[in-house]
């Protein structure tokens, strides 16, 4: 695959993982909390992953910084704050929308409440696609990707 990641509120880090054993070839796993992160490293260490990702224990809106001036770009994001934390969402999505790190190829990927809407367009990055799993739904953004459909 060779494709790089964010997995941003990255918790156990189990998405960044997941990639990682699908053949990305880097992983950034953003995880501010210190219990999270121990868990994310132990992880790694159970199953033998010794490369190709970065673990970022800061906040999300720093961790962007910092990989912008690294020049990072990337082709799947992934967002999933805690639900209760709706306006992380927004504030998420308007930082990727106005970042260097996603391009015209680059997938965000969002994982909400089904009840919750994070909303339709941020900037250039857009909704082009809803996935629906019981009471969670993914939503898909891509730069110029409103109105493509659901």
């Amino acid at each position: 695959m060779g494709s790089v990641w964010l997995d941003l509120f990255a918790g156990t880090g189990a998405v960044g993982i997941e990639a990682l054993s699908r053949g990305a070839k880097q992983v950034y796993l953003v995880e501010n909390s210190a219990r999270a992160a121990e868990t994310i490293l132990k992880n790694l260490k159970s199953l033998g992953i010794v490369g190709g990702y970065k673990l970022l224990r800061e906040g999300v809106p720093e961790a962007l910084r910092r990989m912008q001036r690294d020049q990072v770009a990337a082709d799947i994001v992934f967002i999933d704050p805690p639900y209760r934390m709706t306006s992380a969402y927004t504030d998420t999505l308007n930082a990727l929308a106005e970042s260097s790190l996603i391009r015209a190829t680059s997938v965000v990927i969002a994982e909400h409440e089904k009840r919750f809407d994070p909303g339709e367009e941020f900037g250039g990055l857009g909704r082009f696609r809803e996935l629906v799993q019981g009471s969670t739904t993914l939503s898909f953004y891509r730069l110029g990707g409103s109105g493509i459909g659901k």
